[in-house]
C-alpha cells in the first residue's frame, strides 16, 4: 500500500527529531564530568536536571569576602569553593563547579541564620515586601586551571505579609536553619511567596538554564 505523502512527511519529521535527540544525548555523554563543590542537597538535585555526569566533592575552604557588591560576592565565594576543590583534584580531566547564594534586603546580606531566633528576625524583615536573591557560579577546568569562568543571576522575590505566629510556626519546622535568608522557596515557605521576577532555580541555589548555557560554551571552548 502506498502511504499518503502527509504520512510520509510526518514519519520523516519524526525520524529527524529522533536523530537530533540522539545527537544531543551523545553530546551530553561526551561532556566532561562535573565536580560539584557543594554539600547542598538542593544543588545536587538541580544539577541532575542537566543529565550530565557529575560527582560531589565538598569544599572546606575558609570563605573570604573582599567586596561589598552582592553580585561580586557570590561570584567571589563560588570561585573560592571551586578553586579549593580544583587544587585537591590536580590535573583530572573534569570541570569543577562552585556556587554560592545570598539574600539581600535593604542593602544588607542575609546569610544562614545563627539560630531559630535569628531566623525569626530575618523573616520579619522579609515579610510583606520584596528582596533579591543572588546566586553565583564558577567553572574551573582542572586540566587547565587557568581556564575559568564566573557568572551570576539575580531574582527578585515578593513575599506576602506573614504574621508572627506564621513565622514562628515555619521556623519550628527546622527548615530555615540551613538556608540563606532563613527560607526555602521550594519548601513550606512557598505558601508565603506572592510572586518572583527572574529565575526560580536561582532562588533554590543553582540557575539551571544559565548554568547549562555556560557549561556548553565552556566545555566546547577548549
Amino acid at each position: 500500500m502506498v502511504q499518503p505523502a502527509s504520512r510520509l512527511l510526518r514519519t520523516r519529521c519524526g525520524l529527524i527529531v529522533l536523530q537530533i535527540y540522539d545527537r544531543e544525548r551523545e553530546r551530553q555523554n561526551e561532556m566532561k564530568e562535573i565536580i560539584l563543590a557543594s554539600a547542598s542537597p538542593r544543588r545536587k538535585e538541580l544539577l541532575e536536571l542537566l543529565r550530565t555526569p557529575f560527582r560531589v566533592k565538598v569544599s572546606h575552604v575558609e570563605e573570604k569576602i573582599t567586596c561589598t557588591d552582592p553580585a561580586q560576592i557570590v561570584e567571589e565565594l563560588a570561585f573560592q569553593k571551586a578553586q579549593a576543590v580544583a587544587a585537591e583534584l590536580g590535573a583530572e580531566d573534569v570541570i569543577v563547579l562552585g556556587s554560592d547564594t545570598v539574600v539581600v534586603s535593604d542593602g544588607k546580606i542575609l546569610g544562614k541564620p545563627a539560630d531559630p531566633e535569628d531566623a525569626v528576625r530575618m523573616l520579619r524583615q522579609l515579610q510583606g515586601r520584596a528582596h533579591s536573591v543572588f546566586t553565583g557560579c564558577a567553572l574551573i577546568d582542572c586540566k587547565n586551571p587557568e581556564r575559568s569562568e564566573v557568572f551570576h543571576e539575580e531574582t527578585k522575590v515578593f513575599v506576602s505579609p506573614v504574621s508572627e505566629e506564621e513565622i514562628r510556626s515555619y521556623v519550628a519546622t527546622g527548615e530555615p536553619l540551613d538556608k540563606a535568608g532563613a527560607y526555602g522557596i521550594q519548601g513550606y515557605f512557598a505558601v508565603h511567596i506572592d510572586h518572583i521576577e527572574g529565575d526560580y532555580y536561582t532562588v533554590m541555589g543553582l540557575p539551571v538554564a544559565s548554568l547549562y548555557r555556560h557549561l556548553r560554551r565552556f566545555d566546547h571552548a577548549q
